[in-house]
């Protein structure tokens, strides 16, 4: 038995419009009636009814909806014809097929949500081997794969997303580059600049409308003393990279360490957070050294042979468990694994390191985001290009839900125990009210493998177990 080509037809014209009306989140004909909301955390979404031809459809997410069409168009075929399953089958595929192909682009205007990013050029930067890439692009490429990302929702939500890049040099003023962007309609920013620039551009009459993600500064004030309002934290905090390690090594009882300390400023904050953290998590620093020898030419013929020597007597010292490196300059670090006067592991910036993201990370779908990513930016995500793909992932998520594309109403619903996220670690991330920041797993890595993931089993905590890393609500001068 085959299906007349004007029957399937028919059946075409009926399936483009059901369809329509699951993909469309902007026009509702006349003849839906609200019933009621879902309560499910995971669609938290309105159904709505209407009769066709006695055949109840829902307005559901996407793929429900879907679903449920086929079902029903299926069973309006067995009515007409019980005699060959098969055919009925390839049938109803056939139709379903030609409906989406001929479906017409939906008449409603979509919701334009634009993007800002305000970032630092590069400076002049000489790897530390041939192996590491000169990266030109860090945070832009995680922002742009967070674009791609929502506007495939969009095309069903009725919502398109834009990103415009502004770039500004160390020496530069940073607020041109953020009056340039408001003044052309834009009202929600990435910032990847140091701590005192983006508090510049936070503190701006302009800013207090617009909503800000800080996607590149670590520094612990901004979630302690140093809130902003319209302020967002995509990247994790100092205090919250140094607890996350600190659980690993109690978990694994390596809680004497050796710190050694950088000569820049961000190596000694860098210090203060794993000060911190050792007495949070009963750890004692049984040795602590300052780093003060000058980066050597280390690809003359004789650079291994000095670096050798000067690691081996500088960390002549009482024994230690572990030895903990204050280095966020990156310039000595990685010299001293292996060269120790102790055959004792090295962690912190360099060696056992906690990170936001790693291109090691394989588990919970990673693999694949991992992949994608590399095949359009030819490199590997790094932890800015990560943080900048969660901030505009959570523009995406909130507009979605709001159906808005308004500051307040993205703000609200980012700090409500609603909004929660997708991001390929194992279990959703959300927004702390009182600080904005992100609450997310953190990843121990060696430089080649994914060692662990904090929070480590046995911290608990009252309402999440994420909320062990960093400042904690009762520890955080920052109020909602």
């Amino acid at each position: 038995m085959r299906l007349p080509v004007e029957v399937m037809l028919s059946c075409t014209e009926r399936l483009q419009h059901l369809i329509r009306q699951c993909v469309s989140t902007v026009t509702l004909i006349d003849s839906l009636k609200p019933t009621h909301e879902i309560s499910d955390q995971t669609t938290r979404d309105f159904y709505w009814t209407y009769n066709t031809h006695g055949i109840k459809f829902a307005k559901m997410p996407t793929l429900n909806c879907f679903m449920k069409i086929g079902r029903c168009f299926e069973k309006a075929v067995v009515q007409k014809n019980k005699k060959d399953e098969s055919d009925i089958m390839s049938a109803l595929l056939t139709t379903f097929l030609l409906a989406l192909i001929y479906l017409e682009p939906l008449h409603a205007e979509p919701l334009e949500i634009p993007i800002g990013l305000i970032t630092e050029e590069q400076g002049d930067h000489i790897p530390l081997s041939l192996l590491q890439p000169v990266i030109e692009d860090v945070g832009e490429a995680g922002a742009l794969q967070g674009i791609q990302d929502n506007n495939t929702t969009g095309r069903f939500t009725g919502q398109s997303f834009t990103l415009s890049v502004e770039k500004v040099k160390a020496d530069e003023p940073v607020i041109q580059a953020f009056r340039k962007l408001h003044q052309q309609g834009i009202r929600v920013f990435l910032v990847n600049l140091p701590a005192e620039k983006l508090l510049q551009i936070a503190d701006q009459t302009d800013a207090k409308s617009s909503l800000l993600f800080n996607i590149g500064a670590t520094n612990d004030n901004l979630r302690q003393h140093e809130c902003r309002a319209n302020l967002f934290h995509t990247i994790p905090s100092r205090a919250m990279l140094t607890d996350a390690l600190a659980q690993y090594l109690a978990w694994k009882r390596w809680t004497e360490w050796f710190l050694v300390i950088g000569r820049h400023p961000r190596d000694k904050a860098y210090a203060e957070a794993l000060k911190r953290a050792a007495k949070r998590f009963g750890h004692k620093i049984v040795e602590q050294k300052q780093w003060t020898f000058e980066p050597g030419a280390r690809r003359t013929d004789s650079g291994h042979n000095r670096e050798q020597q000067v690691v081996n007597e500088f960390s002549q010292v009482s024994d230690y468990d572990i030895l903990i490196v204050a280095d966020e300059s990156n310039e000595f670090g990685e010299f001293l694994t292996y060269r120790t006067y102790r055959p004792r592991p090295v962690g912190g910036t360099q060696g056992l390191s906690p990170a936001a993201w790693s291109g090691v990370h394989e588990q919970w779908g990673a693999t694949q985001f991992q992949r994608r990513f590399n095949e359009q930016h030819g490199r590997w995500m790094t932890d800015r290009d990560f943080s900048a793909w969660l901030a505009v992932r959570s523009i995406g998520e909130a507009a979605t839900r709001t159906s808005s594309s308004q500051v307040n109403k993205l703000k609200t619903y980012m700090q409500s125990p609603e909004f929660n996220l997708a991001a390929f670690k194992g279990r959703p991330v959300s927004y702390r009210d009182w600080s904005n920041q992100l609450r997310q797993p953190l990843l121990i890595t060696s430089a080649k493998l994914m060692i662990s993931v904090s929070p480590q089993p046995g911290f608990l905590h009252q309402f999440t177990t994420l909320d062990t890393l960093g400042y904690d609500r009762p520890e955080s001068r920052c109020k909602k």
